[in-house]
């Protein structure tokens, strides 16, 4: 079946359906991994989104159901190059086309994506519309040009759970699963922690990964009030990623604000991190194309070192916005944009990126041990 992605530019390109058939709205990032397409098709951080593969060979390994990030897909719509018609991988439970087709996703490949990615990093993202089919171009753009913009629009309703869970009641992992992270016994809280979680639209490994360390992780919807995260007397708070512009969820940032003030410690990975921000004063801008990729160089100020970084973002916190009592901590070597930054007296911190990966590296893993031992000395 043939298919069409028109961007608001009037740029459009004619390919072949890759998934379902329909038709797809939102906003076109592009995406420089590699591997891990299923964990972003998963991811709820992209809402919203029609994710451009920049790898020109996506599905060779086809999918398996121990590697998604929410319970479906979350993604507007996919652009790759080339689709894999087979799962080469004892692992795998199906092809990748079967199971965009299971999930409604839809889907272009046999396109220029690297033209793509060079209209989108020149031009900026834009909004887009992928139609299976024989569709007029000319009407996609129309349609295109009227789908909402990224700024201003909470999507974070869209992903979050409906009502508060404990992520031990709901995860099948155990012993055999921690000891598959390569976390040793003495890197692992020495007693369980106790975390309350907000859901802006949390990956799994982050739960995975705080379990694994030794935490029994309560997960609430975005809305729930901090006082009902405090009811449960956690050791710690986490604020999670998710989609959308944070100076639209204003109702987040207030929770948080309590949540500063509480005394409790605090930490935030991607739009948590961004929300953490503006709870403390600062303030958030679009990025013209994102950071979305396993690659991604970021230093750590204090230490020196540069780690290598999973991210998936459109938004940035402005360094010239926060207050006094806020200090940056790592920063990304391509651009200059903050990617962590503390509160210089409360156990408080937060980084833009993804150190729990899935898919990426796992140079930034030590975040989470600072989360246990903040807690501990608590």
């Amino acid at each position: 079946m043939n298919a069409v992605l028109a961007l608001e530019d009037g740029t459009w390109y004619r390919g072949v359906a890759a998934g379902a058939p329909g038709e797809a709205r939102g906003e076109v990032v592009f995406n420089t991994s590699m591997t891990g397409y299923q964990e972003i098709l998963t991811d709820p951080s992209y809402a919203g989104q029609i994710v451009t593969m920049t790898a020109p060979l996506i599905g060779n390994y086809g999918v398996a159901g121990g590697d998604a990030e929410s319970q479906s897909p979350r993604v507007a719509g996919f652009i790759v190059r080339e689709a894999s018609p087979i799962a080469s991988n004892w692992r795998a439970d199906g092809t990748l086309r079967d199971y965009l087709l299971k999930h409604g996703i839809v889907a272009i490949a046999e396109i220029d994506t690297r033209a793509l990615t060079r209209v989108l990093r020149s031009a900026g993202v834009m909004r887009g519309v992928i139609a299976t089919g024989h569709p007029d171009p000319a009407a996609l753009v129309d349609r295109a040009r009227a789908i909402p913009k990224m700024e201003g629009t909470d999507l974070v309703q869209q992903v979050t759970c409906a009502q508060p869970y404990r992520w031990q009641d709901r995860a099948q992992t155990g012993a055999a699963d921690q000891e598959s992270f390569g976390i040793a016994p003495e890197r692992r809280a020495s007693r369980r922690l106790r975390v309350a979680a907000y859901d802006l639209g949390v990956k799994w490994n982050i739960l995975r990964r705080l379990d694994a360390y030794g935490c029994d992780v309560h997960v609430f919807p975005a809305s729930a009030p901090a006082a009902d995260l405090l009811a449960i007397e956690p050791d710690g708070v986490f604020l999670s990623n998710g989609p959308g512009d944070p100076a639209a969820v204003a109702y987040a940032v207030e929770h948080v604000r309590t949540l500063v003030a509480a005394e409790v410690p605090v930490f935030g990975i991607c739009l948590g991190h961004q929300v953490l921000g503006l709870a403390m004063g600062g303030r958030t801008f679009k990025l013209k194309f994102g950071h979305r990729g396993a690659n991604h160089p970021v230093k750590d100020l204090q230490s020196g070192k540069v780690e290598i970084t999973s991210q998936n973002h459109g938004f940035a916190v402005d360094p010239d916005s926060l207050p006094s009592n806020v200090a940056v901590t790592h920063l990304n070597l391509y651009d200059g944009t903050v990617e962590g930054f503390r509160h210089v007296d409360k156990p408080i911190f937060s980084v833009q990126y993804h150190p729990e990966a899935s898919p990426g590296p796992h140079d930034a893993d030590y975040l989470f041990r600072q989360f246990l031992e903040a807690m501990e000395r608590r």
